[in-house]
């Protein structure tokens, strides 16, 4: 059963240990008590986020992947952000239409919208085994609102991790192209893909630290069609 939302829990502990000494002047001993495996995030994550400058092409990717992973008999989710739940579509309208908005209050607005699409959507499809495919996620607040903002990196990444509580991308794939390409591709920009070339740039930039600084970030050649990215994605997270 496919479900796409159209509209990018704190993880326990694996096992629970308890020791057990014996009384002073007897030889000691610990046994451990190993409590049955809770079933968390961590240990079921198929979570794949799509990320790149305006215009590169996340969606048309986005959901040739999962398409690609329903084909193969796997259950996927396709979500996007902003939106992904009622609040989320709210918050979406006021983020990409507003005529202006302060650059603190887009970080918690983008942060709020978030948070609640990891309790809601995410994290339960995740416990059930599902693939969930993400059209952007908090590596866009970083790059967009840290980089691009200027507003810092680190503050950006330490404000979204606090409401996503571990809910966070397993893999992350960056379609990297050219600025003024991926600008000149849109047909009907928002309120942040009309910024100009500059500010893309330091986006694309971020991007491009954050690849050299993690490895589960993985920069895709943008100038490959969405099947062969789709491709070159199921390569390594199978």
């Amino acid at each position: 059963m496919v479900r796409a939302f159209v509209g990018d829990s704190t993880i326990t502990r694996l096992f629970g240990i308890g020791a057990q000494l014996t009384p002073p002047g007897v030889a000691m001993s610990i046994s451990a008590v190993v409590s049955p495996p809770l079933v968390t995030v961590a240990m079921v994550s198929k979570y794949i986020a799509l990320e790149g400058v305006d215009g590169s092409g996340k969606s048309t990717v986005a959901q040739a992947l999962v398409a690609r992973l329903i084909a193969s008999g796997e259950t996927a989710i396709l979500v996007r952000e902003p939106g992904g739940t009622a609040l989320g579509e709210v918050v979406r309208g006021l983020l990409l239409d507003s005529e202006r908005l302060d650059d603190w209050a887009e970080v918690f607005l983008f942060a709020a919208q978030r948070s609640e699409l990891a309790r809601e959507v995410i994290s339960p499809a995740l416990e059930s085994g599902t693939w969930v495919v993400s059209d952007r996620s908090y590596y866009s607040s970083i790059t967009y609102q840290g980089r691009g903002r200027g507003l810092g990196e680190d503050k950006v990444r330490a404000i979204n991790e606090i409401g996503l509580d571990g809910v966070v991308p397993d893999h992350v794939f960056v379609l990297d192209v050219e600025p003024e390409l991926a600008l000149s591709r849109q047909e009907d920009p928002d309120r942040i893909g009309r910024e100009g070339v500059e500010f893309q740039s330091a986006v694309r930039a971020s991007y491009r630290g954050l690849a050299n600084a993690e490895d589960k970030v993985v920069l895709l050649d943008g100038s490959l069609s969405a099947d062969e990215m789709a491709s070159k994605i199921l390569e390594i997270v199978r």
